[in-house]
């Protein structure tokens, strides 16, 4: 496994060398540049500006020099937040993030897992089609029509929660839900078609030709099976739910990585949008190294090649 790992890191180095790359050179693609929104100043102190940041010097010079600089891991200083890097912003940002993220992948996986099992074991009937007709009904709605909907209800209507900020442990239900929900509608599907592949196998018929009950049945023989599928989802789940709290942050106006990159790219930040960039496929590629992993423990007839 360790030399699996290994593998995998160097595999993951030219990835996102061309990540840095192209990044890189949209943002120097795009019109504007980060000081032209600033007050008001002559020409020469602007020059300054750009100098003190090697924003004069070629392409291929600053291409050189930020490449260099993120080879020691230093993803350079912020243009619009004077004295702060990107590392820094980042480091304070990312727990936000890691939170909200946790929590709507807990609330996906509890809830979807618990639907689509019970659909599997009373398929056909009321308690298989109302939760998967729900489940169609969460892969159509996107986030952003999800979050304001349930600010809408829970927020201004009911006065449940508030409807922005990220201070009370109240705060976190709603974020949560609007970023997960899209996600357990899949993983109850998933379920329920894993979990009714592996119910009707021999060895399900064998355990309870023994009398084993139910519960055992479920959690004892066929659930490591049945949540195969959810697994090898959980790698484009959990980078989606990694872009996807873009969206969310902004909605409910959470102080985390995504607002950060809403606002540089506004701003015109280059060092802040190519470092969350950069961070954001360093934790896909985590992500799916992790999923990888989990996949060969749950079933040992696959091997780390």
């Amino acid at each position: 496994m360790l030399r699996y790992i290994i593998k995998r890191i160097f595999e993951a180095i030219p990835v996102l060398f061309i990540v840095a790359t192209v990044s890189f050179f949209l943002m120097k693609m795009m019109p504007g540049g980060p000081f032209d929104t600033e007050k008001v100043t002559t020409p020469e102190i602007k020059l300054a500006i750009e100098k003190q940041y090697g924003l004069n010097q070629p392409i291929w010079k600053q291409y050189i020099d930020y490449m260099g600089h993120l080879a020691r891991g230093d993803l350079g200083p912020s243009f619009k937040y004077a004295g702060w890097t990107v590392n820094e912003l980042l480091a304070g940002a990312f727990p936000v993030s890691l939170e909200l993220g946790c929590y709507a992948l807990a609330f996906a996986l509890v809830v979807g897992m618990v639907a689509g099992i019970i659909a599997s074991l009373r398929k056909n009937t009321a308690s298989d089609y109302v939760p998967m007709s729900l489940a169609t009904l969460g892969i159509c709605l996107p986030t952003f029509v999800t979050g304001p909907l349930l600010i809408l209800l829970f927020g201004i209507c009911l006065h449940w929660y508030n409807t922005s900020g990220w201070y009370l442990p109240s705060d976190r239900v709603l974020p949560s839900i609007t970023l997960g929900l899209y996600y357990t509608a899949y993983i109850s599907r998933l379920t329920r078609g894993g979990m009714l592949e592996i119910l009707n196998q021999d060895f399900i018929r064998t355990a309870r030709a023994k009398g084993a009950t139910e519960w055992r049945i479920v959690w004892k023989h066929a659930l490591r099976g049945g949540v195969l599928s959810v697994v090898s989802f959980l790698g484009p789940a959990v980078a989606g739910i990694i872009t996807g709290s873009l969206v969310v942050e902004t909605i409910f106006q959470i102080p985390g990585l995504g607002r950060f990159f809403i606002m540089a790219g506004f701003n015109r930040d280059y060092t802040m949008v190519m470092g969350t960039v950069l961070f954001f496929a360093a934790l896909t590629i985590f992500a799916n190294l992790v999923v990888d992993i989990l996949q060969v423990w749950l079933n040992p007839k696959l091997r780390f090649e």
